[in-house]
């Protein structure tokens, strides 16, 4: 819910920050890559410590991340507590899926997950709606207190219910703190090198060093890691074509899945003239149908495997990216509905199927680094899909504007700004395209009782 209401009310702050779009979008990225960094360490210390040490921590984090982010007096403290949110969030993620496959016996765990991305779906779907309201009622940082409350209620009741589940199986070993600091480090660099490609320039100073230090701190990273006797990442996940083929399109999916949810609140907007109101509404479409295709594509995966089901959700997503570069800068809701609803579909066949896959090809006292590392290329993926959407859109912008931004906008730059947009679109479809080549090529799983 805290992540779909944040995207609706980007325009909003970025207008009431008085900030162009290439600093507000590390709102929503520094959130998304404190969570890509830090899902894998907060994974392997639930093995440690117990998934509800770490989940219900995780919660306090968050809560208080977002009483912060709410009194953020501008941008920069803003993106600073964004990443206190984002240290709670890699704690509660970090848990969630290993929770489950803890609890489910392996025939059930697709039905499990599916149930799980229907919950998900709830927030997802109330969060645009929501954050709609409250834009038009409130200010914007009436999306960060409203976390507060539901965020204190549920780390109550998760304490309760969670008593008893802890597993510290792997109590005795220590956690690996070297190779956390290192993927923290190899993250970050990568994106920012990333995200200022083009203003920075390719062979500038800033990102050769950032390419740089990317590189040194992967190659440390995987030296480290195979000296390790209780490694952050346990490298014998690699070998393991089923759990390495859906982590890598998971990555893929949700890069191309938040092209979309990056940018679309900005057209709904700006060209198209939609109200904050209408916007929220508009962009509930895609997890809305999470409601009822995620339980269906859960309960496909116990009969007929992942490989199918994920092959056809990619293709689904790319005709829906494909189809918004033809779409007009005033159209109607129902124009911008069923392209919506197409990725929705899309993403929902792929989600459970794929968790499922992953998960039920570990063994048991690893499931903390899978779940961790499943979720770490989802979140990883949504960051390098705003990057891609940002880098793209700012420097097509610029030079068709003849150097503008889009600080504030003008109905005479509608032009402009579709041009962009479907540039952005574009490149999401290839990406979409080379998810469904890398779905197939996972070939089919042997199920096997955990």
């Amino acid at each position: 819910m805290d992540s779909s209401i944040v995207n609706i009310a980007l325009p909003v702050i970025m207008k009431d920050l008085k900030v162009p779009l290439s600093t507000i979008e590390w709102v929503v990225m520094t959130y998304l890559l404190t969570v890509s960094s830090l899902l894998l360490p907060f994974g392997r210390l639930s093995d440690i410590k117990g998934r509800r040490w770490i989940f219900c921590r995780g919660f306090i984090v968050f809560v208080a991340g977002s009483l912060f982010c709410a009194i953020a007096p501008d941008a920069v403290f803003l993106i600073i507590f964004r990443a206190c949110q984002g240290i709670g969030a890699a704690m509660i993620m970090a848990c969630s899926p290993a929770l489950i496959v803890d609890v489910f016996p392996v025939e059930e765990r697709g039905k499990a997950l599916g149930m799980i991305g229907t919950v998900v779906a709830t927030g997802l779907t109330a969060g645009p709606a929501l954050g709609g309201l409250l834009l038009e009622l409130f200010s914007w940082r009436m999306i960060f207190y409203i976390n507060i409350p539901i965020g204190i209620i549920t780390t109550i009741i998760a304490a309760r219910i969670l008593e008893g589940v802890d597993k510290k199986t792997l109590a005795s070993e220590t956690f690996d703190w070297q190779g956390s600091v290192l993927m923290v480090i190899c993250f970050t660099s990568f994106i920012l090198a990333l995200s200022h490609l083009l203003d920075w320039g390719i062979f500038s100073t800033p990102v050769i060093t950032l390419i740089a230090g990317t590189i040194i701190s992967a190659v440390l990273l995987a030296r480290i890691e195979q000296r390790k006797t209780s490694p952050i990442f346990d490298p014998e996940l690699l070998h393991i074509r089923m759990f390495i083929f859906p982590v890598i399109g998971a990555l893929i999916l949700f890069a191309s899945l938040f092209i979309i949810v990056f940018l679309m609140p900005f057209y709904l907007m700006y060209p198209a003239g939609f109200s904050m109101g209408k916007t929220g509404v508009t962009m509930i479409i895609p997890f809305l149908f999470m409601f009822f295709v995620s339980p269906f594509a859960g309960a496909a995966y116990d009969r007929v495997g992942s490989r199918i089901i994920c092959t056809a959700g990619f293709f689904i997503l790319a005709v829906s990216l494909y189809s918004f570069t033809c779409i007009s800068s005033t159209p109607d809701f129902l124009t911008v509905a069923w392209r919506l609803a197409l990725s929705g579909i899309g993403i929902s066949l792929f989600v459970s199927p794929n968790s499922a896959a992953a998960m039920s090809a570990v063994s048991p006292h690893r499931r903390g680094i899978a779940a961790g590392t499943v979720a770490m290329a989802r979140n990883f993926g949504m960051v390098i899909g705003i990057a891609i959407a940002g880098l793209i859109f700012n420097n097509s912008f610029y030079q068709l504007s003849s150097g503008l931004t889009l600080k504030v906008y003008q109905p005479e730059l509608a032009p402009v700004f579709m041009a962009s947009f479907n540039n952005v679109m574009s490149a999401g479809m290839i990406i979409a395209l080379t998810g469904m080549v890398v779905s197939f090529l996972r070939g089919e799983e042997i199920k096997k009782q955990m």
